[in-house]
């Protein structure tokens, strides 16, 4: 059969009839895979004295899972066409049910980073599978809605996610906030079994191993050469240097033969389109700056400002509470108002929420933490939806498995490059301004013993002891700030990207079948 006749297959299922209950059971799956997201962050202080890992060891708890689920992730479209749609669905939240419950009786860092990758494995198909299943199931005049759905379905984890993991972690373990995937992903199981039709299957085209293993050396590579990397002194080591050799080379022979091959791993008509191509580069940079803000705020609140785990989760609701109200207002805006000027709006509150988070600092109470993360949410939840509905508005049905798999896969890509990159530069601003800070604290300068408080006196080795604690936090806030000053600049050279985009016609906007661009 043709690839277009096989792409179709899944665009064609009777399912609207329970168009309701596919919608909560697919949103079910889509909240446990982005629950767990939060919760970890919320949880990762206490689960790295729990079994005794590094600062920079602890990030592969969140990175193994975001690199797996980004290897996976590409192979979303061609495993629907081949296994179904049902199928891969049952399967997908079965295994990731099972990785969580691995996870929470992990006893060491190598078998709960094992059991991460594993999560990441099944849970790599839940999102793109949602998307696609709720654009198929509604009509095409529906789609602004029908994102703005499954968008707050998916921002419903950042919400519920550090509060809850703040509650199970102080109350009973951290292991529980794994195990608390098991209700929610039974109730997914059960409502995809139940609800979503079997299709018929079709001959899918040929499997394109060639390009799948270089994209997974690309992918692969490039994640453990930043992990890897602070702690081997970068390219001092021969280790980073094999990472990177092989990374490239991933790189370049995935690109030549996506064009030259005859039946790429990816269809080249998505990198013809010029909505879904900017876009794709537009989600990569919306995954920097979400996920290294959720990955860095914790640690911050938890260690440098001392907040119980739980006050630190109910502080990080806001952020999710203005996510939430953004989703569902944009997706009235979404169709009567110029999609670009929606994106705008969103990165120019982000900025907002950046700049205030610039000015953060050790004496602060939890108001500065509040409003910032509100005003953050209501930026992500006005560019999470638009960006989606822009990105498949002139792409044809056939495409959007494969096309939300890889849009998926750059989102996840992004994420993994923010959360790796602003903890390396934080670990390493620490280290640079904690030896600036100390160099300027001279024990014989008259004038420093004069103004130092009686706690740091410099006779004895606990005045100076903590004295030495207390330019290490006051350096790490330093390094905290510069990673949200790099965040800022990121968002607002954004912006320009905006002016490669076309709104789509309102014929098109309602009938991606039969796009057309100004």
């Amino acid at each position: 059969m043709s690839d277009t006749a096989a792409a179709q297959m899944p665009a064609e299922l009777p399912d609207a009839a329970n168009r309701w209950p596919i919608t909560a059971s697919i949103m079910l799956a889509t909240v446990m895979n982005s629950l767990d997201t939060t919760i970890a962050n919320v949880a990762l202080p206490h689960i790295q004295g729990s079994i005794s890992a590094g600062p920079e060891q602890i990030g592969w708890v969140l990175t193994s899972y975001i690199v797996s689920a980004a290897i996976m992730t590409p192979l979303t479209g061609w495993m629907a066409g081949r296994f179904g749609r049902k199928r891969l669905f049952l399967v997908s939240i079965a295994g990731f049910v099972v990785a969580s419950m691995l996870c929470g009786i992990a006893g060491s860092l190598p078998e709960l980073v094992i059991f991460r990758l594993l999560q990441g494995v099944f849970g790599a198909s839940l999102i793109p599978l949602s998307q696609a299943v709720l654009l198929d199931i509604n009509p095409p005049e529906k789609h602004g809605q029908a994102m703005a759905i499954w968008g707050a379905g998916a921002i419903l984890g950042p919400i519920l996610g550090p509060a809850l993991g703040g509650y199970l972690t102080e109350n009973f373990s951290w292991r529980w906030c794994f195990y608390i995937n098991l209700p929610i992903g039974i109730l997914a199981f059960l409502g995809v079994f139940l609800f979503i039709g079997r299709e018929r299957l079709a001959a899918m085209r040929r499997f394109d191993f060639l390009g799948f293993s270089m994209l997974t050396l690309f992918v692969g590579g490039f994640q453990l050469v930043l992990d890897r990397g602070p702690s081997q002194d970068w390219f001092s080591s021969r280790e980073i240097w094999t990472e990177t050799i092989v990374c490239v080379i991933g790189l370049w022979v995935f690109v030549a033969h996506t064009i030259t091959a005859e039946h790429p791993f990816f269809d080249r008509r998505l990198a013809r389109d010029r909505n879904f191509l900017t876009a794709s580069v537009f989600g990569f940079f919306v995954g920097i700056l979400l996920f290294s803000t959720m990955a860095l705020l914790p640690p911050l609140m938890q260690v440098l400002l001392g907040y119980p785990v739980l006050t630190s989760g109910l502080v990080s609701m806001p952020r999710g509470l203005g996510s939430f109200i953004a989703m569902f207002t944009v997706g009235r805006l979404v169709g009567r108002v110029d999609t670009r000027i929606i994106l705008l709006t969103g990165l120019s509150i982000s900025a907002v929420a950046l700049w205030q988070m610039v000015h953060f600092d050790l004496s602060m109470s939890s108001r500065p933490l509040i409003v910032s993360g509100f005003v953050q949410g209501l930026g992500t939840g006005l560019i999470f939806v638009p960006l989606s509905t822009l990105a498949f508005a002139t792409i044809s049905p056939e495409l959007r498995p494969e096309g939300s798999a890889v849009f998926t896969l750059i989102r996840n890509l992004g994420s993994s490059v923010g959360i790796s990159v602003m903890q390396a530069l934080q670990v390493s601003n620490t280290q640079t301004m904690h030896e600036s800070l100390a160099g300027k604290v001279i024990a014989s300068d008259a004038l420093v013993r004069s103004t130092l408080p009686p706690l740091y006196n410099l006779r004895t080795e606990g005045g100076l002891m903590a004295l030495n604690n207390e330019i290490t936090r006051q350096a790490t806030m330093v390094a905290y700030v510069d990673d949200f000053k790099l965040m800022l600049i990121i968002t607002l050279a954004c912006m320009p990207m905006l002016l490669l985009m076309r709104q789509p016609r309102r014929s098109a906007a309602l009938d991606p079948a039969h796009a057309a661009v100004e």
